[in-house]
Order: structure tokens, then sequence, then C-alpha cells
């Protein structure tokens, strides 16, 4: 429910605008008086946008489009942070929302919500949230996509060879014979499944509990060596628990059906860098597209660069675009005030 007077939103539970219009329910005049000089002061407060590493004019700007008296800041340029009851954040410097007194909700940007469950320094009051569009899954189908069949068609083995000079036919293999292994099965994996399998490839998935995804064969937590072994690329999608860090380690690729290729579109620490390397030198692994780091920018020094058995793409798989997710934000931002149960809650159990 929502008042809108004076070029300012005023979001309050239906009891109490029953409660304040009930006496003057016969004078419109009169209640937008008392709205206005009465509720207006109290219920101010802004939105604050933390994300140090992006240009966050862009969601700034679609967050005032889709709702232009909104209060938009951002971080570190707020001016009252008393006003601050609900915000936005990727990879937010620690330590920063303690000092927001009424602080309430925490949105990431992302499907991803590792960045706010790893910052102790928040307080257990507050509820976190995380952006669910549709294009989220439809961009990273393509990326994995693109990147299998690379692998398939050796497009980047050919590119090597045309560097050189090299003109080489290589061994062709069919779809329907290359397994694409998924690991995690959620809103995002469902789609990079299903997708896979449409385009002809041969796709397993791998999540907590078996799925029932058309085209894809499906196992549960305790028959993860089993999809292990019937896959060929094996393409991470999960989210970052305690449970899965590390998971992209040297048992794993040991146990993959050779030739094997590893995509992480996942997170960088789900990746163990020393094994990976390790595995392509001894051949356990053929190549690696990754697109999630440890710490990002990868710093120049880093192995990775200059491997010619390495695709390095700078965190794009997904892009959060801030035209689509200014709807979602501002939706839950009115559900905040309204005190409407808010859309796509973190269980920070689960880790997700």
């Amino acid at each position: 429910m929502c008042i809108y007077l004076n070029c300012k939103y005023f979001y309050l539970p239906w009891k109490m605008v029953n409660y304040i219009a009930a006496p003057l329910r016969n004078n419109s005049y009169i209640l937008y008086l008392y709205v206005y000089y009465f509720i207006n002061p109290v219920h101010s407060m802004s939105i604050l946008l933390a994300a140090p590493n992006r240009d966050m004019k862009p969601y700034r700007d679609a967050l005032l489009k889709t709702d232009p008296n909104l209060e938009v800041e951002i971080w570190p340029d707020v001016r009252d942070k008393k006003r601050v009851q609900f915000a936005v954040a990727w990879n937010q410097p620690e330590n920063i929302f303690g000092q927001y007194p009424n602080l309430k909700v925490i949105s990431s940007l992302g499907a991803g919500v590792d960045h706010l469950l790893s910052d102790h320094s928040i307080p257990g009051n507050i509820e976190l949230t995380r952006v669910v569009v549709p294009s989220l899954a439809g961009q990273m189908s393509d990326y994995v996509l693109t990147a299998a069949l690379s692998i398939l068609r050796n497009t980047h083995q050919y590119h090597k060879q045309q560097l050189t000079g090299n003109w080489k036919r290589l061994p062709a293999e069919k779809k329907d014979h290359f397994t694409v292994g998924v690991m995690g099965l959620g809103a995002i994996g469902k789609q990079v499944a299903a997708d896979l399998a449409k385009s002809g490839f041969r796709v397993n998935g791998w999540a907590k509990t078996s799925k029932n995804i058309s085209g894809v064969e499906t196992f549960a937590k305790n028959e993860f060596s089993g999809f292990l072994k019937r896959s060929r690329i094996v393409v991470c999608l999960l989210p970052l628990t305690s449970e899965t860090k590390d998971i992209l380690n040297l048992d794993l690729f040991k146990q993959l059906k050779s030739p094997a290729h590893v995509i992480n579109a996942g997170r960088g620490e789900h990746l163990v860098d020393e094994d990976l390397l390790y595995a392509l030198d001894t051949g356990l692994l053929e190549s690696a597209v990754l697109d999630v780091f440890k710490t990002e920018p990868l710093p120049d020094s880093h192995p990775f660069w200059g491997r010619k058995n390495i695709v390095i793409t700078p965190h794009i798989a997904s892009e959060t675009n801030p035209g689509e997710v200014a709807g979602l934000l501002v939706e839950n931002y009115k559900r905040l005030l309204s005190g409407i149960d808010l859309m796509h809650r973190v269980n920070s159990e689960k880790g997700y």
C-alpha cells in the first residue's frame, strides 16, 4: 500500500492507513495536509549503493527512472547515515554496514551472496536478499554453451595454430558422444543444463537432491563420483559455501572422463589454483575456461596468465543489467517499507 503526496512516496501498513484515514474519509484535502505535514518527515529515507569496483551511476539512474521519488546515494557519499534502511552491495569493503543504525535489508547486486555472508561485520538482524532475473540465466547459458562448443570444435587450438601458420585438421567429435556435467542445478544451472541438452550435448547434472530436467540425467549429492566419471567437461555453477569451497581440486580432476576440461563460472574460491595447474601440466586436464578468480582483477603476476590451455574472461559470464534489476530492487524496497515479505531472501545456513 502506498500514498503518493507532494512528489513523495510513503509506504504504510494498510491498517495504519485506515486508522489515519477513517476520521477524515470525507475530506481528502485535510487528509492530504495531515499526511504531508506529519508523516512526511518521519518516512524520509534513502537507498545506499555500495560497490567500490563498479560504476554505480547507471544503477542509481535506473532506480530513479523506475521511481523518480526515491533518494539513492552511492557509497561513500552519504549525507545522513540514519536515513539508510536499504542497501545494495557487491564486494563491499568490510565494516561499512555497522555504520548505518537503521539499516534493515542488504540486497546483493547479483545472484551470488558470498560477499555478504563472509562479511561478519554485518549485524545479525539485517535481512539479506539477492537478485534473480531471467537474463542472468540466459547469459550464463550462452557463456557455457559457447565455451563447450569451442572445446568440442577445437576453436582455441585452431587459433593457436593460426598464430604459427599451422594448417592442420584436428579430430572432430560428435556432441552426443561428449558429456557435459553441470555442478549446481539452481535457477541458473537448470537453464544451462537444459540448453546444453537442447543443443545436442549429453548432459549430466549434480545437486544436493536429484532434479527433473528434460534431457538431463541428474545425480544427487551422494552420487558425486558417478557424476564425475561420466563427464568430459565439468561446469561449476555452485553457490560458494563451506562445503563447496575448493571443490575443484586434484581429486575431482582425477575422476573425470579423459580427456577432460573444466569451466568455472561459479566463484574463484571453488578452484584450487595449484591443483588446476598440476592437472593441466600432467595431462589430467586438456583445458580450462575460467571466468571467476580468488582475486579480481586477476593480478599481473598470476600464473594463469600466458597459459595456452587456459582461457580467461574477466567475470563477464553473467552480468546484471541496471534497467532489469532496478524494478526488482524497488519492489523489495517498497515491501520493506510496507512490512510485506521480501522476495529472494537468502538462507544464511544454506549459503544462498
